[in-house]
């Protein structure tokens, strides 16, 4: 019987245009494994928490995230532990993930149908999407908006240095065009190690 696929959207909040990722993951996918899939889409470089949450902000609603702080007295659920299908449903279609904290990326995670795996496929797969991911530490969507107003003036004092700190960005290959997008382009990193990553720091820490 063929794998179930589940069809996203993903959007990042607070920024006009629209920047949107379709993504088709496998239905055994955990919130870590989205959450990689979600920094590959994006060309996020992973050096920040994250977390998904209720789209509602229900605070009984569990969150599925990373686990660090002790002292925390609501922890977010590992999100290794906690398949991505069993909380968003047809019944509950939307979540939010956020990715830095300080930098506040806000997405929204929609489900938008369960597909059967087509024979062939690989999956993770990125089938559609518009325009480039603002680059990490720019200072959320007021910075990203900064950056942009001074990358469309080469007369700004800022200019070179601000050109030159974009296209230098983890992915941009040299250059950086907020228009652009290609999901032909994307490529997906292996969730597994990162995970083997983390946990061994987990394990550090104790």
């Amino acid at each position: 019987m063929p794998a179930p696929i589940l069809q996203l959207r993903v959007e990042l909040l607070h920024i006009k245009p629209l920047i949107w990722r379709r993504l088709q993951v496998p239905g055994d996918y955990t919130f870590w494994d989205l959450h990689v899939a979600i920094q590959s889409a994006f060309a996020w470089t992973d050096t920040h928490l994250h977390e998904f949450r209720p789209w509602d902000g229900e605070d009984a609603q569990p969150r599925f995230g990373m686990p660090l702080d002790e002292f925390d007295d609501n922890p977010p659920l590992p999100g290794w532990e906690h398949r991505v299908a069993d909380v968003l449903t047809p019944a509950n279609p939307r979540l939010e993930y956020e990715y830095d904290f300080g930098d506040g990326w806000q997405h929204a995670v929609i489900l938008e149908e369960v597909l059967t795996a087509a024979p062939g496929k690989k999956y993770p797969r990125c089938t559609a999407g518009e325009r480039c991911a603002p680059p990490d530490d720019c200072g959320g969507p007021p910075g990203y908006e900064s950056l942009l107003e001074t990358l469309s003036d080469p007369e700004d004092p800022e200019y070179a240095a601000s050109h030159v700190w974009a296209t230098s960005q983890k992915g941009r290959r040299g250059k950086f065009d907020p228009e652009a997008f290609d999901e032909q382009q994307v490529k997906f990193a292996n969730p597994a190690p990162r995970l083997k990553r983390f946990l061994a720091y987990l394990a550090s820490q104790r």
